[in-house]
């Protein structure tokens, strides 16, 4: 249904940097850069940083929330890792998150201008049917 997602950067070359080792875990890479933009995907870009100069820095309560597919658990626990190592912060450790009707798999951090990336993966058998 999505296309591809833009997140806006305050810093090109380090957002680039940190979003190239966050995003190998999980099969992307960068594929196009530009002056302005830097894309990452698989076959085509479908994650867009955008520099946005003088952009103000996200507060916990804003910015974005992008939600990335892993395909296991270890990729979710390689996201966090190079995340952590690629100057983001941790903002919820990877786990399992049960809820009412599916159960899954993740991890949340926040990128060097505070947007919220979340990796995410269904361990099977782990979809509750309904009542």
């Amino acid at each position: 249904m999505i296309d591809h997602i833009s997140v806006g950067v305050s810093d090109l070359e380090r957002s680039a940097r940190f979003y190239e080792a966050t995003l190998a875990p999980l099969g992307l890479e960068k594929l196009v850069t530009r002056p302005t933009t830097v894309g990452f995907g698989k076959r085509y870009p479908e994650l867009w940083i955008n520099l946005r100069p003088g952009m103000p820095p996200v507060v916990s309560e804003s910015g974005c929330h992008i939600c990335l597919r892993a395909k296991s658990e270890s990729e979710v626990d390689a996201f966090h890792k190079e995340a952590l190592g690629a100057g983001g912060e941790s903002d919820g450790v990877p786990g399992l998150r049960p809820h009412d009707r599916v159960r899954y798999y993740a991890a949340f951090i926040r990128d060097p201008d505070g947007n919220r990336i979340e990796a995410v993966t269904f361990p099977p058998g782990d979809i509750v049917t309904p009542r």
